[in-house]
């Protein structure tokens, strides 16, 4: 009977949803699992038809091996070079691994950590740079705060620093960028304030960064928090928006300040050299003419006590001598000249500045003499005759007579 005709079992050919008579057998599903596990673990049926099934405890057995192998396998760790590990045994510290392969107790006995204790990790204090270090926003919260002469400064800060001990960066500190940021501020305003405000603009500005990295990296070994400070960078340091034209005069007019007192400085600097030389050299002639007078002083009275000693052996002899050496000192500073003609009483004048002056400049040659200068011919022409003068003498006295 075919299976569209009536009575017939409608039996689908191509459905064959004919040989289901209710809902899969759970057992024989169950069944089939174990056999296909049973051949992974190498069972297998026997010859004769008959099934051969590997007991559960021992399938179980199987699994429970492969599956602490792989959680061994998966204690296994590698550190980098620059960084360490921080291994916890239910949160308890064990052991810093270095860099290398290493192994714990797997999760969740054993946790490593992870630390880079090279990475350069910095914090900013009053700004943000978002990444630019050319756009720096300012935090006015942060930035600004109050000098030791109540002033009111903008401090811009960047604190960079490294872990130096992994285990208490991360044990000690919950938070350690946060922690940093508020003692760099604590410290940075406490620094300030201790500070005036000239000071902190201008000249103090690299004595007040290695104050505050100072101050931080004492506070931050007294929290052992594991951080190692390298750099502060004073990233800015000016008064607030608000007066910035005002003291940008003042600024100018303390410039103009220190240039007048250079100014004054290089004067004083170049005049008083110069008077105490002049002041020097004027104590040296002083010294000298001192020296002078004394020696000249001491020379003739020595001279004196010599001559009053050759006068009192022969008071006529040294009496004509100095007479005649005053004279000679007397004349030889004028222009005259006396000539005594031997054996005659009367004495010859030569006026020779009167000659000295009529004299002309220049002497023409071959062109004769002034008429004015024969006299004087002529009396020097009568001194070199002697005998002429001595009888002209003579008979100028018997006339006379």
């Amino acid at each position: 009977m075919s299976w569209n005709e009536p009575g017939g079992d409608k039996k689908d050919p191509w459905s064959g949803r004919g040989d289901q008579k209710g809902p899969p057998d759970l057992d024989e599903a169950i069944r089939s699992l174990q056999e296909k596990l049973s051949g992974f673990f190498g069972g297998g049926g026997q010859e004769d038809g008959g099934s051969s099934h590997t007991p559960p405890w021992k399938s179980l057995g199987f699994l429970a091996i492969g599956a602490a192998a792989l959680w061994g396998l998966s204690g296994f760790y590698i550190i980098n070079e620059g960084t360490q590990g921080v291994e916890t045994r239910f949160g308890k510290y064990v052991a810093t691994t270095q860099s290398g392969l290493n192994w714990h107790l797997p999760t969740p006995i054993e946790r490593v950590d992870v630390v880079d204790v090279k990475q350069q990790r910095y914090i900013e204090v009053g700004y943000r740079s978002g990444g630019n270090e050319q756009t720096l926003g300012s935090v006015p919260k942060e930035a600004l705060m109050l000098t030791k002469d109540e002033n009111i400064v903008d401090i811009r800060l960047a604190v960079q620093y490294q872990v130096k001990d992994a285990k208490e960066f991360i044990f000690n500190i919950v938070n350690p960028a946060a922690t940093l940021k508020q003692v760099t501020e604590s410290t940075q305003r406490g620094v300030i304030g201790s500070s005036e405000m000239d000071f902190v603009l201008t000249e103090g500005r690299s004595e007040i960064v290695a104050q505050i990295k100072k101050e931080i990296q004492e506070v931050m070994d007294s929290y052992k928090s594991g951080i190692q400070i390298t750099s502060v960078n004073l990233q800015d340091a000016q008064p607030p928006e608000q007066v910035q034209n005002a003291f940008e005069d003042a600024i100018k007019a303390r410039e103009d300040e220190q240039r007048l007192i250079n100014e004054a400085e290089a004067y004083s600097n170049d005049v008083v050299p110069k008077a105490r030389g002049a002041a020097a050299r004027k104590m040296q002639e002083a010294e000298g003419y001192k020296e002078q007078v004394i020696a000249q002083a001491e020379g003739e009275s020595s001279r004196f006590s010599k001559l009053l000693a050759e006068y009192t052996k022969a008071p006529d002899v040294t009496r004509k001598r100095l007479y005649i050496e005053a004279m000679e000192s007397v004349l030889g500073e004028t222009n005259t000249v006396m000539v005594d003609v031997k054996g005659s009483n009367n004495m010859l004048y030569l006026p020779l500045d009167k000659m000295i002056q009529n004299q002309p400049s220049i002497q023409q040659p071959n062109v004769p003499q002034n008429t004015a200068e024969q006299p004087a011919q002529t009396a020097v022409e009568a001194a070199r005759q002697p005998s002429a003068g001595r009888n002209s003498t003579r008979g100028r006295d018997a006339r006379g007579r």
